[in-house]
């Protein structure tokens, strides 16, 4: 099986990237699995229903004491974002009624329809935090709704949630975008319950709401937080996603649940093949995170399951990010025009203010030793560190934990009994590691972390906007972020900039760099399973950068092999079967599922159609959208 190899003691002075003091690491709470007991005990198999073939990962780290915590069961969504600012809100900006005139329609339905901007004060906006001064006992929403929010601890709105909710009430369809951790799920989810609750839904009127969410995990989380918002409401509420088991799943949908939470894959399933599953009433469709529902491969199911439903309906959707592709999906949701309610656009910064954020340039061969060092140093943080495959989350996981860095590890290749008791493992810890895939960047609400390492690159500035998401959530919260970049890469920070998203460069003096290659290539070499592993990984690694978006700065062909090799603990390149023109389709995180004829037309011509000036590959200003902004 190999030699153990001892982390070195002497491995340089602590890495300080931020001058601040060293706050005390918060006491250790014993980790409890609070695993959802209708999910765990439904999780028999692996589903299709997966996220495009990526895998999340794990560390544990200790808090710095961000106060966004109170993580109920890993569901708690916006709570974060909530919580900070319950008495005194930042924003003293209220959500001004709309017109009804507001939207114009031209001509039938084949013509696009004109937008008009309206802004508040004149036209200048100005936010300084995710929070309003309006407060939740202001909405016209029921008593069992008011309660529960009470319950929450909630008191006032988010920006996106005062500026959504009331029209949302009213009936209007909402196309809504924010930047994580601004309390989304709220902004949706009252309206929705309050709409079952008007409707006097009984379970055998069937379904009268449905959610969809891009990911399990993050699917578990939106359910969570209903669960909490209907307590105290009779309709029932239910979750069916991939990897549970799907006979469970029909039964319940057949008896009745009013208010489904669901993944693309899982739902279309139901929707086709469940028989006694009530829908013909359905009264309002939520699409949570469209943009990625879209970038991992599900545009023909939403497509699909758009078809299905009925077409009197409301219809919401929301996103971090507004995309060419979710303006696409939007003029097939919606049947009339929808109001656009962005809460960040007037800002000028993409990320939070509670952010501190940067980049390090590293050789390839230096890559883990970096790594290393920094999560050697940061063993009692909470770190989030991000990979591009699944096989590199599972080879890193397997040498940190046998090198005495104890870390967790997700990724789509596990259970899903596996990957839902992990996260709420990292979700209740103090302090840990996380090595994941983008799987873990979107939606997820998990507590007080304090790094987020993006070890591999992200695939544009939106994975990066969303993968740094993860820390600083909520009014006056804190964390810190870094990117390794090797030269070559430097290119990807005039698109990060064009994104505005601002970043500082930090230096590593290479003697504060532990020196563990020797020993790093002699495990690799003497154990047979992590030469395996890091064999896959490997390979993995150059499949993933080859179907890289940005391919005129992440190019396969000007790697040095030799140094990625060192990095993976070769002191050669192994031989691997790239073929790499034919497998790159199967590692584009924002492509289609190949061999399944959902593959994008001209993807492999087209790219994303990225400029430095245009980092997020928007259509052009005289491409008129159909959407009313507020």
């Amino acid at each position: 099986m190999g030699r153990k190899v001892r982390s070195p003691k002497t491995v340089g002075t602590e890495i300080s990237i931020v001058g601040k003091k060293k706050k005390k690491p918060a006491k250790v709470k014993p980790v409890e699995e609070q695993v959802e007991e209708d999910v765990e005990d439904e999780v028999q198999e692996e589903d299709s229903d997966g996220e495009n073939g990526e895998e999340n990962g794990h560390l544990n780290g200790v808090s710095l004491g961000a106060d966004d915590g109170n993580f109920d069961e890993g569901a708690d969504g916006p709570k974060a974002a909530v919580k900070a600012g319950k008495e005194n809100g930042v924003g003293k900006r209220k959500a001004e009624k709309v017109p009804e005139n507001a939207v114009e329609q031209e001509g039938k339905k084949s013509k696009k329809t004109k937008f008009e901007i309206e802004r508040l004060d004149g036209g200048i906006v100005s936010v300084s935090g995710i929070m309003s001064s309006t407060a939740f006992e202001s909405l016209p929403v029921s008593e069992p709704t008011k309660i529960a929010i009470k319950d929450t601890g909630f008191t006032h709105m988010t920006e996106i949630q005062s500026r959504s909710i009331p029209q949302l009430l009213t009936g209007r369809d909402v196309l809504g975008a924010a930047r994580t951790g601004s309390g989304k799920t709220l902004a949706f989810l009252v309206p929705a319950i309050e709409l079952l609750y008007h409707g006097k839904f009984m379970p055998r009127n069937g379904t009268g709401v449905i959610i969809i969410s891009p990911t399990r995990e993050l699917a578990m989380q939106i359910y969570g937080v209903a669960r909490d918002i209907m307590k105290y409401h009779s309709q029932t509420h239910g979750i069916v996603m991939g990897g549970a088991n799907r006979r469970t799943e029909a039964e319940r949908l057949a008896k009745g649940v009013n208010l489904v939470v669901a993944t693309p894959g899982r739902l279309l399933d139901h929707l086709q093949n469940t028989k006694g599953f009530i829908f013909k009433n359905l009264q309002c469709l939520v699409i949570d995170e469209a943009d990625r529902i879209l970038e991992i491969g599900f545009e023909e199911e939403m497509k699909q399951i758009i078809k299905l439903l009925p077409k009197e309906r409301q219809t919401v959707l929301f996103s971090a990010t507004q995309t060419t592709k979710v303006e696409d999906l939007a003029r097939v949701s919606f049947k009339r025009a929808p109001l656009y309610i962005g809460v960040d656009d007037a800002r000028s910064k993409a990320t939070v203010e509670g952010l501190e954020q940067g980049y390090c340039v590293i050789s390839s061969a230096q890559r883990f030793l970096l790594l290393f060092t920094f999560l050697k140093k940061n063993l009692k943080k909470k770190v989030m560190v991000f990979f591009s495959s699944c096989n590199s989350v599972k080879f890193h996981s397997e040498l940190l934990n046998y090198i005495d860095i104890p870390c967790l590890d997700i990724h789509g290749k596990q259970k899903q009994q596996k990957r839902t008791t992990t996260y709420f493992e990292f979700c209740n810890a103090e302090k840990g590691i996380l090595l994941c895939t983008d799987v873990a960047a979107r939606g997820l609400d998990i507590p007080a972390v304090d790094w987020i390492i993006q070890y591999d690159p992200p695939d544009d500035p939106r994975e990066y906007i969303h993968r740094v998401g993860r820390t600083a959530r909520g009014e006056g919260a804190q964390g810190k972020a870094l990117l390794f970049l090797i030269p070559e890469e430097l290119g990807f920070l005039k698109y990060l900039k064009g994104a505005k998203v601002p970043l500082n460069e930090y230096e590593f003096p290479a003697s504060k760099i532990a020196n563990v290659q020797s020993q790093l290539e002699k495990l690799v070499e003497k154990n047979y399973y992590l030469h395996q592993s890091a064999r896959d990984a490997y390979r993995s690694y150059l499949l993933a950068y080859n179907s890289h978006a940005m391919k005129d700065i992440f190019n396969v062909h000007r790697l040095d092999l030799q140094s990625v090799a060192t990095s993976f603990g070769f002191s050669c390149p192994p031989k691997v079967n790239l073929n790499l023109d034919s497998n790159a389709a199967k590692f584009r995180k924002s492509g289609g599922k190949p061999g399944t004829g959902r593959e994008p037309k001209g993807r492999s011509k087209s790219g994303h159609g990225f400029t430095a000036s245009n980092p997020y590959g928007k259509r052009a200003d005289n491409d008129k959208r159909q959407f009313t902004r507020i």
